[in-house]
């Protein structure tokens, strides 16, 4: 049984649209985006960010603009509760986006960061 708790973390539309269109490129357009929160990395927590084809019984299911959705384990939820999903159009480390407001320190890659 999913559950449906949309007011975990704000999607963006851009973030779904190129989300939607990653999936597509590997063959997958009906992929959901799993959000999960890892241990690692040089400040204390990673983003892992994947495509999943299933819903598991204990995810956090969010709802973004036409109708894709992102999974959110319980573990992870409370570290990236009140975050937005964004993706920056940059050239150089553009992508999707993790802001959380929780982070109080990020390492100097991007790549980790401390509650």
């Amino acid at each position: 049984m999913e559950t449906q708790l949309s007011d975990v973390i704000v999607v963006t539309d851009l973030a779904a649209a190129n989300a939607r269109r990653l999936a597509g490129k590997e063959g997958r357009p009906d992929a959901m985006l799993r959000v999960r929160v890892t241990a690692g990395g040089c400040a204390g927590f990673s983003y892992k960010l994947s495509f999943e084809d299933v819903v598991a019984a204990d995810d956090l299911v969010v709802a973004a603009s036409d109708g894709f959705r992102v999974l959110i384990d319980p573990k992870s939820a409370p570290i990236v509760r009140g975050s937005t999903l964004d993706f920056d159009t940059s050239l150089v480390g553009g992508g999707l986006r993790m802001d959380n407001p929780q982070a109080v320190h990020g390492c100097a890659c991007g790549e980790s960061f401390s509650i």
